[in-house]
């Protein structure tokens, strides 16, 4: 699979094939299409893959714990995630951009299942006053373009910055900063 990700992760699916996919997995095509019987179905099976690891922070979101720390933990998890997983972030990105062709049914469905129960938890913190008043679903979008920028244009930051810097580390300390201020009651 690592083999396909990259070829995905580079080209998008369009650009992707069967043929770039077998010689990066070190693979002849017969043995790769044996697996799969399409570079549909590899691309399904990876995005598939990619949404379970992205989407286990926000299910690990805990109701009873301290708000304000709940979601700077998620902030950071979706950091590391940007930074350990850089060719899964862009491999979604393509797929948005193409309008998410192979992931309709699952945008649609389980991952509006989980923003909303932890848009259930958000409001309710916000409701006790444990929380400042935002809309959640927009803050929700907001760490996720935050911190997905980091690995999707990893490149233009790092040039930015300047050699010698480390910008998931400095990317981290300022959107705790700024979530921190944002969500303080």
């Amino acid at each position: 699979m690592q083999g396909a990700l990259n070829v995905f992760s580079a080209n998008g699916f369009r650009g992707a094939t069967i043929d770039q996919i077998a010689k990066s997995a070190g693979l002849s095509k017969p043995n790769v299409l044996y697996y799969f019987g399409s570079k549909d179905e590899i691309h399904k099976a990876l995005l598939t893959a990619m949404l379970d690891l992205w989407l286990a922070p926000m299910q690990l979101i805990d109701p009873y714990g301290d708000p304000l720390e709940e979601v700077l933990g998620y902030v950071r998890a979706k950091m590391a995630m940007s930074r350990d997983y850089p060719r899964e972030s862009r491999l979604f990105a393509y797929e948005i951009l193409q309008g998410a062709p192979h992931l309709t049914e699952i945008l649609g469905g389980g991952l509006r299942e989980i923003v909303d129960r932890a848009v259930i938890i958000l409001n309710r913190w916000m409701d006790e006053g444990r929380l400042a008043r935002v809309e959640p679903r927009h803050l929700i979008f907001s760490i996720w373009s935050m911190t997905q920028h980091y690995a999707d244009f990893e490149i233009q930051v790092r040039a930015v910055l300047g050699s010698g810097r480390d910008p998931f580390a400095e990317g981290e300390v300022f959107l705790d900063q700024m979530y921190r201020k944002i969500l303080t009651p």
